[in-house]
């Protein structure tokens, strides 16, 4: 179980909070009359559980524990899952959701193409008879074409396919949107090829992650024994220091995010001047990419890491490859190759005790966006998506487009100038809801009901074809980065447009017969939300046409950022586990979009009241209805190796901290009477009010 202790910063004052206090009455100034709740509500009377509470915590000392703290205290996280929350639990409802569908089509003998591709590839990963009768032997082809290797040319070159692979390269590349002109496509080019989540798992010292690295060389030993290595624990010890070496030269994650530090492009003729001792033509025609222009994310990295490439013997790169190669195809492969990788990654990084049950792998396996997720797609929509939720979405989205024009008329730090370039970029936001206008075609791919490895590659061949035949092309503005059957949402700031996947058009995010409160704390506070990372520290970059650029007068840009600079040293007192907090700067993105999203949400849903008083149900006010939504969309339990993963690798706080947005937000302290002295208490002008 995570140790929830919080270090907070009230008054500039930290100090560790109990999390157990006598709880006032909920609200002792409401008069109104007790009113109806609305019929039919998925989640209790109106969308909430108030059954989920913990009604001794005071809001004021956590407001996480107060909204969730009886569901936190008694669930128990199932053997195979390392978090559970509520998108855990809309997540859970959508896979089933697409089981359904699975399970139709492989009862059927009449398919769609699209139905049959999706039918043999699930035949193929369920067929476990044959998948462990092949064990390693899928791979062995590219095993043996590593230890062919014989030259940094040849290197260079598998180090370019290994996308194709499924192996590991220390430069990654990838098809993108060039910053500076978003109707064109850009290869962007950094530093990869560590086998754990982050660098601090190499670079750190303390006893937990010394514990992780001698778990770490235990399991690259297991996995290359499967090959029949000689020497595999020596070996892992060279493969461990090698990515220790590539860690070292990275950049810390909060520097990766800075779009002003990671936009550096350059022709493709000039690569081999300002980063020489690569074959940078053998690496990119390996990958296909034509790339007339690139963009180097992370310069200095990309240089030193080119020279780790020519100083590193190649005995100890073909070990590295064949390690990598092994374990990132081990779900592809037999159960005891599966298993052996599953129980470090699984259950010694992330605390999973059990694997999930293979159709579930099979699922997940199949339905990303360069898979078959959007042949799938395309059937949740027909069968669990009404156009109506569509509808009353879009009506959300432009309420809280208004709601955010009006907010920005009022900043008192923002210039006039500033808000004509703001409110421009706000009236250019383009949503997308539900599922794609267009869907995507898989003319031309080929599945198999027997050959797993296969119909992973050839998915991998279809989409980098489709790929380069776009590369030289416009961009492709109807394009999805997520299917509809995902429980997420994201904004693309390259084309200043907001997507919102019909799986999290469901409870409790929205519910078409819940509460005006719960809808516009849920689902309103998630749209403000990504239409806050147009407004954030990096998306604030982008103008209304998606080129990076700045619309900012210098005056209005270092008020903005010393707001910024405030909330992110908010959210890094918050310590989850001792000796290890959140980064507030590397989470800033997403802690602006939560407060941001937070008042947009709440400045909406005061304009739907039309001026008159909302309804109390159930002993609570509108403004006390509307924080608890948004508290209970991020309720969640993790095991501690995922918090602490989420901690160092992850871009958002963990929930329990994400619920404590409010407490930058005036109206939460007047809804549950939080007063100076209550832990998350703090002073009217240590708030951080950015949207």
């Amino acid at each position: 179980v995570v140790k929830m202790k919080y270090t907070l910063i009230a008054a500039s004052v930290a100090a560790t909070l109990a999390l157990t206090a006598c709880s006032k009455s909920e609200n002792p100034q409401v008069q109104q009359t007790q009113a109806q709740a609305p019929a039919g509500a998925e989640i209790g009377t109106f969308g909430v559980d108030l059954t989920a509470r913990d009604m001794s915590v005071k809001p004021g000392d956590d407001f996480f524990m107060y909204a969730s703290g009886t569901w936190y205290k008694n669930y128990e996280l199932p053997a195979d899952k390392t978090r559970f929350g509520a998108f855990s639990e809309l997540a859970d409802r959508s896979e089933e959701q697409v089981k359904q569908i699975i399970d139709d089509i492989m009862a059927s003998d009449n398919l769609t193409a699209d139905e049959q591709l999706v039918h043999d590839y699930y035949h193929a990963y369920m067929d476990t008879d044959t998948v462990n009768k092949k064990g390693i032997t899928p791979i062995e082809p590219i095993l043996d074409e590593i230890q062919s290797l014989s030259s940094v040319d040849a290197l260079t070159t598998f180090f370019g396919k290994s996308w194709l692979h499924g192996a590991n390269s220390p430069l990654w590349g990838g098809l993108w949107y060039n910053r500076l002109d978003p109707n064109e496509y850009q290869l962007s080019v950094g530093v990869s090829g560590l086998g754990l989540p982050d660098r601090d798992y190499y670079l750190s010292d303390t006893e937990r992650f010394v514990n992780i690295r001698t778990a770490y060389l235990a399991h690259i030993a297991q996995m290359l024994s499967f090959a029949g290595e000689a020497d595999a624990a020596q070996k892992a010890q060279t493969i461990l220091a090698l990515e220790t070496a590539i860690a070292e030269i990275q950049w810390p994650r909060e520097k990766r995010r800075d779009r002003d530090l990671t936009l550096n492009q350059i022709a493709r003729e000039e690569l081999s001047d300002a980063y020489p001792n690569f074959n940078w033509n053998a690496w990119l025609n390996a990958q296909g990419y034509k790339a007339p222009e690139l963009n180097i994310t992370q310069p200095e990295p990309v240089k030193a890491v080119i020279k780790i490439i020519n100083d590193t013997p190649m005995a100890d790169w073909k070990t590295y490859l064949t390690y990598h190669t092994i374990s990132n195809n081990a779900s592809m492969l037999s159960e005891d190759i599966y298993l052996a990788n599953f129980d470090f990654f699984g259950k010694t990084l992330y605390g999973q005790q059990e694997p999930r049950p293979r159709w579930k792998r099979a699922l997940s396996a199949m339905s990303g966006t360069e898979s078959l997720g959007f042949a799938i797609g395309k059937s949740y929509v027909n069968r669990f998506f009404p156009e109506s939720s569509k509808a009353q979405m879009a009506e959300l989205v432009e309420n809280l487009r208004t709601a955010l024009g009006q907010r920005i008329d009022g900043l008192d730090w923002m210039g006039e100038e500033t808000k004509v370039n703001a409110k421009a970029k706000l009236a250019a936001f383009r949503p997308k809801i539900g599922y794609p206008d267009e869907w995507l075609s898989y003319d031309g791919l080929s599945i198999t009901a027997d050959d797993l490895l296969t119909n992973e590659h050839n998915i991998r061949k279809f989409f980098r074809a489709q790929e380069l035949e776009e590369e030289l092309q416009p961009t492709n503005r109807e394009r999805w980065g997520m299917t509809p059957q995902q429980v997420n949402a994201y904004y693309n700031s390259s084309f200043n447009e907001i997507v919102f996947p019909a799986a999290i058009l469901q409870p409790p995010f929205f519910d078409p017969n819940a509460d005006p409160a719960v809808n516009y704390g849920a689902i309103g506070a998630v749209i403000g939300h990504e239409m806050g990372h147009g407004f954030d520290d990096q998306g604030s970059k982008s103008d209304a046409n998606g080129i990076q650029q700045n619309w900012w007068t210098d005056e209005d840009r270092a008020a903005f950022e010393a707001k910024a600079d405030t909330l992110a040293a908010q959210y890094s007192a918050y310590e989850p586990i001792e000796g290890n907090f959140v980064n507030g700067r590397n989470s800033l993105g997403e802690n602006i979009g939560d407060v941001g999203g937070l008042s947009m949400a709440y400045h909406a849903y005061q304009l739907s009241l039309n001026g008159k008083e909302a309804p109390v149900i159930d002993g609570l006010t509108g403004d006390q209805r509307f924080f608890l939504a948004w508290a209970q969309v991020w309720k969640e339990k993790r095991t501690e190796q995922s918090m602490l993963n989420q901690l160092r690798a992850g871009t958002h706080a963990p929930g329990q901290f994400r619920a404590l947005a409010p407490r930058n937000h005036d109206a939460w302290y007047k809804a549950f009477d939080v007063q100076p002295g209550d832990a998350l208490y703090l002073a009217p002008e240590d708030r951080v009010r950015i949207w």
